[in-house]
């Protein structure tokens, strides 16, 4: 079965059950299921058939969740955008994977407008998809058919199921396309459900973005299985309208990221909510601080607290049993049924489990990725042919004990997770770097207990330049996504740099942990 055919048996069983419950409004399994089908007709008439990508760029989680549904039933690729996408990303992806079509609405239009200035809309449909069947009609979704640029000749073909192009981040800073096959994620959902275990009488708080990997399979598990999926795209910056949320709906599973729990911790401590349906807690983008998982643990004394680690690559990679919890508190567990697994030293040499040296994760899998969207040379790197299939390289430093639990210990990469979500220090760097009176900028990723890591700026002024922190982080607010810009800038006379002139990253975080030592 395709991704995203679930929905339809879903809806047939208990069309008048909620699907989707976004504040005040309530959509049912019936009417979801119109709207979708519906619009999958309007995209096919508009020319998306297998093989095109359509760019989604939605804030509105019941449109997001039809327009996910609609492009997967209209047989196009599905290439979801974050709705605080800044015009250059939107005019990247478009441009990236030569879209002809972009599905957003009425209210991101702005966004748009600075984006045609660069690539040109052919035509423009502000409400050209308006056909909501009764119980959401006030919603309107708005269309761009665009002019694709020319196909690059040496363009290798996209795998004939190619279902999602999820974008992630490298070493480089330049955002490469996942390419997600529908066999490859429906093997991810499988892997994954065989220990979450999601139920059609679950109901699901999601308060992670739908457009990253996380997010995106919750939507498309909780809606495939029948449940109840309760969207708080605000809750990290309204956390207690979250606890009121998951107390009103008797909320079942929640997943989150170290920032969310700790400020959930932080509003729950007085016991004022009653969050004893509560069965399924999850946590993954990065690990959550040993007192929070105990904190979590005694506030949620019948709920399993769940640790993963995953990337968008392959979705999910391990996950650690609730009784692990107190023993291996510091590991994400072990691997996937269904999937093999192993570190490697520099040389490219497995190391056993239980040695004390750091070894690259390599995994190997039926729910990997197709590879990057038209960047052979990054695919070759980090998917590496074998008898047995292909091996994904992860670039994660790990350590596994005797009993094969794995402890993550570093990104090769030096990606910044912060919010659960992954920075490219070039991308910040080269935001900073167009501010009127800076000389060099480097940014670096800190702990910190909240967002998991914080992204702290390194600043050398021009001569005479009279610079302020909150002027740069105000500038990378205005060119990047909130959970890019800097939480704290520092300014300093020079970077440390080798004597080929390379950054020396390290020296940035090892300076800042000793400046706040205890």
């Amino acid at each position: 079965m395709r991704i995203g055919e679930d929905l339809e048996s879903a809806a047939d069983a208990r069309p008048q059950k909620a699907a989707l419950v976004v504040g005040a409004r309530r959509v049912s399994y019936g009417d979801l299921l119109a709207a979708v089908q519906a619009l999958a007709r309007r995209l096919r008439d508009a020319g998306a058939t297998a093989g095109e990508r359509l760019v989604v760029c939605i804030a509105d989680p019941v449109l997001y969740a039809v327009a996910l549904h609609a492009v997967l039933a209209s047989g196009a690729t599905f290439v979801p955008l974050p709705a605080t996408a800044r015009a250059p990303r939107v005019a990247f992806a478009l441009r990236d994977v030569r879209a002809r079509l972009l599905l957003s609405e009425p209210g991101l239009r702005a966004v748009w407008d600075e984006a045609s200035a660069k690539l040109g809309f052919d035509r423009f449909c502000p409400n050209g998809l308006d056909l909501w069947p009764a119980g959401i009609d006030e919603l309107s979704f708005a269309a761009c058919v665009l002019r694709p640029p020319p196909a690059p000749h040496d363009a290798p073909a996209p795998p004939a199921d190619l279902a999602c192009i999820l974008y992630t981040s490298g070493t480089t800073g330049v955002p490469k396309g996942a390419m997600l096959t529908h066999a490859g994620m429906r093997a991810a959902w499988d892997m994954v459900q065989a220990y979450l275990q999601l139920r059609d009488d679950d109901v699901i708080a999601l308060p992670l973005a739908p457009t990253f990997s996380y997010g995106l399979y919750h939507v498309l598990m909780g809606l495939g299985l029948g449940a109840t999926v309760v969207c708080e795209p605000a809750a990290q910056a309204f956390p207690r309208v979250l606890l009121q949320r998951l107390v009103a709906e008797r909320a079942t599973v929640l997943p989150g990221v170290p920032m969310l729990f700790a400020q959930l911790l932080g509003h729950a401590a007085s016991g004022a909510f009653d969050l004893g349906a509560l069965r399924t807690v999850t946590n993954a983008a990065a690990a959550l601080p040993l007192a929070h998982l105990e904190r979590l643990a005694a506030l949620l004394p019948r709920a399993r607290v769940l640790s993963m680690y995953g990337m968008t690559e392959c979705k999910r990679i391990s996950w650690l049993p609730p009784e692990e919890i107190t023993r291996r508190s510091a590991s994400v567990g072990r691997g996937l049924a269904g999937q093999q697994h192993w570190l490697v030293d520099e040389a490219g040499k497995r190391l056993a489990p239980g040695s004390e040296s750091a070894g690259e994760l390599v995994v190997r899998g039926p729910h990997l990725m197709a590879g990057y969207w038209e960047r052979p040379a990054e695919t070759a790197e980090r998917l590496v042919a074998s008898d047995d299939g292909p091996c994904l390289h992860t670039g994660d430093l790990f350590r596994a004990d005797a009993d094969g639990f794995l402890y993550f210990v570093a990104r090769r990469d030096d990606i910044i997770k912060s919010r659960g979500e992954k920075v490219a220090p070039r991308e910040v760097e080269s935001v900073i770097c167009t501010l009127a009176g800076v000389r060099d900028a480097a940014v670096a990723g800190v702990p910190d207990a909240m967002l998991g890591q914080a992204v702290v700026a390194y600043v050398v002024p021009e001569p005479g330049a009279a610079l302020e922190a909150r002027q740069v982080i105000r500038h990378c607010l205005a060119g990047l996504e909130p959970h890019m810009a800097p939480k704290e800038v520092r300014f300093v006379r020079e970077l440390p740099r080798t004597d080929s002139g390379k950054l020396r990253r390290a020296d940035l975080a090892a300076a800042w942990a000793q400046d706040n030592a205890a």
